[in-house]
């Protein structure tokens, strides 16, 4: 038997446990051209939420009573496909099960030996990569200038500010606690870091750790923090919007200050993005992030929730602060 985890609910405000079940069902056997697959390590993304939504964006939305599917690190148990042979392991976008077969049209095999398996869903997988270009094609970041990071100790935010450091900016972080603030300033060599709960005014908060105004603005969050962002942004700034999780859980919008004379007055450049955009030049970012990895220019932190039925638990931790960098499920 193989373990599925479906989507049961579509979530209200922060998903709860029981919005997903979990079910068993026969395992699976490889036609010709497949192969079955032994999940090792599942990704949870703030993102997802999105997909629980039943509306149209950029992907379609997860199904009522359907597998849930995220970036996977699988083994492979049995092969009827030229390319891959048992033992070889393979990542790329799956369902949330034990096991399951796949033709591999859009995996890719990566070396145990080379980087540590988790390593491949966070800064070598997606998360680096939605770091990568974020900051090099939107950011477009230049020695001396001053980078802020929301999220900053998250999976891609943690990223944002190594990069941004390599790149010879001042980097400044935005984080939840004084551990994670610690953490950025002492582990990811941020040159100054806040915390947001601490914090009663966000444009004053920044005014004092960026008092030459921000040049980039690498935004994981949205709400407040963006608007606080804003007013301190200079002439010429860079906005780059890789997520909202502030917003993503609202039940109803909420309305914040308008952006448009801030924009033209400053002449500033705000793009959203996903990092699809950019899946033509992947491994040119892989290749830049594994060389960076290997001269211990980055480093990469990982909270890891042992255990399948964990999945649920460990996606909703996300909106609770509780992961520091890439959130990621160790089934085997």
């Amino acid at each position: 038997m193989s373990k599925t985890i479906v989507l049961k609910h579509r979530p209200e405000g922060i998903p709860k446990a029981t919005d997903f079940e979990i079910i068993e069902e026969e395992q699976p056997l490889p036609n010709n051209g497949e192969v079955l697959l032994k999940t090792r390590y599942i990704s949870v993304d703030p993102y997802l939420r999105g997909r629980m939504r039943d509306e149209k964006s950029y992907i379609e939305p997860f199904q009522l009573e359907k597998p849930v599917a995220s970036a996977i690190v699988a083994e492979v148990v049995e092969s009827k496909h030229d390319d891959f042979k048992k033992g070889d392991f393979l990542t790329g976008m799956l369902e949330w099960k034990e096991f399951q077969t796949s033709k591999a049209k859009e995996l890719r095999k990566v070396d145990p030996q080379q980087v540590p398996l988790s390593a491949c869903l966070g800064i070598l997988g997606m998360t680096g990569l939605t770091a990568f270009f974020g900051l090099n094609r939107i950011g477009a970041p230049k020695k001396g200038e001053t980078l802020l990071v929301s999220g900053a100790a998250g999976a891609v935010g943690s990223i944002v500010g190594q990069i941004g450091k390599i790149k010879g900016m001042k980097v400044i972080g935005i984080a939840g606690t004084d551990e994670k603030v610690a953490m950025l300033k002492d582990k990811f060599g941020f040159d100054t870091a806040m915390n947001y709960n601490k914090v009663s005014d966000m444009t004053n908060a920044i005014k004092e750790h960026a008092p030459d105004g921000v040049d980039v603005y690498y935004d994981n969050v949205g709400g407040s923090t963006l608007d606080g962002a804003m007013k301190n942004m200079n002439r010429f700034g860079r906005v780059v919007n890789c997520g909202a999780i502030s917003l993503y859980n609202e039940t109803e919008l909420p309305t914040g200050p308008r952006l448009e004379t801030t924009l033209v007055k400053k002449s500033i450049k705000m793009q959203g993005f996903i990092v699809n955009n950019y899946e033509k030049d992947f491994s040119e970012g892989i290749q830049q992030l594994s060389r960076w990895l290997r001269e211990g220019k980055l480093l990469h932190e990982e909270t890891i929730m042992e255990g399948f039925d964990k999945t649920p638990q460990a996606f909703i931790d996300l909106f609770n602060g509780k992961n520091k960098g890439k959130m990621v499920v160790k089934v085997y």
